[in-house]
């Protein structure tokens, strides 16, 4: 309710008001009155009306004086001043300290509550606007991480506009970035049954295990690092050089961090990935140093059948960016940008014109790169790639791509499909708010959520949110937050430093045998026999 303070020192005047304003109908209620100007500042002071009606002729302090101390103490309220005199000066002096409104004595009382109605009004339209800002505030600072995130995504994949690159970050992250040196170590995951026959609605949550056994071998050995989410089966890792150490040796430990990360992945999740590291740079050629990484990476992978050497040494020498190019492609897939799809593929097509010949097994790498990629950037879009290209034989076709005309060809008739696709842009609808719901539960799984919590954020039903999100990902999110719980806890259990109680409490469950009892369901053992069973 609307706070209302009255000040006169005419006690009639005062008991006529209190009597005659529509306190109900204009959702207000007169906290208190005073007989003068010196009385009234000690009510205001202390009970911080919304609106004040004031006499202006009063003994000790009069009106106009009360007002003036009031503004110089920056005290926003509306005030109606209602006075005898219909003085001039008073007026003018009046519309100089911002009052409402200027009102003679004697008035009716419709005069009174339209008058009084019309400063409710503004002061609604006020609050109005303050929530709106609270509300835009808030909301920039819950997508914060997120911004900052998609920074460092197009910074490492050169995709970034140089010019403003220093805008988006603080005073302490400025530091951090322009004054160190940097590594890129690239991540990809190698293509074996258990990758291929994981199920699209299970990727999101393998990644977040993937990148949690990551960030906790980050923790203790370069705990100056940014785990970077790139495409489907590739991530990178930022790690900012100490001005302490030699270069050599800081790349000799990180060598040592990788081959960790590739043992405890194995160890872990039974897959197995490849580490390239790139060459040390500053922030602005950052993305040189991803592009060399993963050129490390797909020397490493084209060993196993012998691709000529002397294409590989040409790559590294030609600015061919494949990194930057998965990137700008699957967001001109993503957000439907078809004027762009064509000139992206040619532009980095045109580079291998430098190449005196480019090998067909490289191009069939390159393919079978992009249709992983395709195929996950369909996924966050929520449509599967079987509902897109049904009856196909992928291997079959890429086996036949021997030319740069053949892979441009095949590559904009997949991308042409996806477009045609009525179940496309249909599901790209409800992506933002299934990623909104997924990132919600992997930023805060430790905290209450429950689609009730979600229907707040995103005004929008708990059953409607419930459907879209098992249509795009084919489980409750009920369930969905669960497994990424399930998969925190036995991620905290491996790391050994936690009891079972605090975990199940760090992991969103106050209760710790219903805890335990998911655990089992989930993982198939007891929390206590995690370190006798390898999950």
């Amino acid at each position: 309710m609307w706070k209302v303070l009255i000040i006169d020192d005419d006690f009639q005047v005062i008991e006529g008001m209190e009597r005659a304003i529509a306190w109900s109908s204009l959702d207000a209620v007169c906290v208190g009155t005073a007989i003068d100007g010196k009385e009234g500042l000690k009510k205001i002071r202390e009970l911080q009306p919304d609106i004040i009606i004031t006499d202006i002729y009063m003994p000790i302090m009069n009106g106009l004086e009360m007002i003036e101390q009031l503004r110089d103490e920056d005290f926003c309220c509306e005030i109606i001043i209602l006075s005898g005199y219909s003085d001039f000066q008073y007026a003018r002096q009046a519309l100089r300290l911002q009052v409402s409104d200027y009102l003679s004595k004697p008035l009716t009382v419709d005069e009174l509550n339209d008058v009084l109605e019309k400063v409710v009004r503004s002061l609604e339209v006020k609050e109005l606007n303050v929530l709106e800002k609270e509300e835009i505030k808030y909301r920039l600072m819950r997508y914060e991480p997120f911004v900052q995130k998609e920074w460092l995504k197009a910074v490492v994949t050169g995709t970034f506009e140089k010019s403003l690159m220093n805008e988006k970050l603080n005073i302490i992250e400025q530091k951090r970035w322009l004054q160190n040196k940097h590594v890129v170590m690239a991540i990809e995951l190698v293509h074996t049954n258990r990758i291929s026959n994981l199920a699209l609605a299970d990727w999101n949550l393998f990644r977040f295990a993937l990148e949690n056994i990551i960030c906790e071998i980050l923790k203790d050995d370069w705990p100056e690092s940014k785990f970077v989410e790139l495409h489907s089966h590739h991530v990178a890792v930022v790690l900012h050089i100490s001005p302490d150490l030699s270069i050599d040796t800081s790349l000799s430990r990180i060598r040592a961090v990788g081959e960790r990360i590739i043992q405890c992945i194995f160890t872990y999740l039974n897959i197995l990935i490849r580490v390239g590291i790139g060459d040390v740079k500053s922030l602005i050629e950052l993305s040189d140093s991803t592009e060399q990484a993963f050129l490390d990476v797909l020397q490493q992978s084209t060993k196993q059948y012998h691709t000529k050497q002397r294409v590989h040494s040409e790559l590294s020498v030609v600015t061919f960016r494949p990194i930057k190019f998965y990137q700008d492609l699957s967001e001109a897939v993503l957000y439907a940008k078809e004027d762009t799809i064509n000139q992206v593929i040619d532009e980095y097509l045109l580079q291998f014109s430098q190449l005196s010949e480019i090998d067909s097994e490289y191009l069939q790498y390159l393919c079978t790169e992009l249709w992983t990629i395709l195929s996950f950037t369909l996924y966050k879009a929520n449509t599967w790639s079987d509902e897109v290209f049904s009856e196909l034989n992928i291997s079959h076709e890429i086996k036949s791509i021997h030319s740069i005309d053949d892979f441009r060809h095949w590559l904009i008739a997949k991308i042409q499909i996806i477009f045609t696709n009525r179940g496309w842009y249909e599901n790209r609808k409800h992506k933002e708010v299934v990623d909104f719901m997924i990132d919600f539960v992997h930023q805060r799984h430790a905290e209450e959520v429950t689609l009730e919590t979600l229907s707040k954020q995103l005004y929008l039903s708990r059953n409607y949110l419930n459907q879209i999100f098992k249509k795009a990902t084919g489980e409750t999110f009920t369930n969905y937050l669960i497994r990424v719980r399930m998969e925190k806890a036995k991620a905290l259990l491996l790391d050994g430093k936690f009891k079972i109680y605090e975990i199940s409490e760090m992991v969103g469950y106050r209760n710790v045998p219903y805890f335990s009892s998911l655990f089992k369901k989930n993982h198939g053992v007891n929390p206590s026999e995690i370190g006798k069973s390898k999950l």
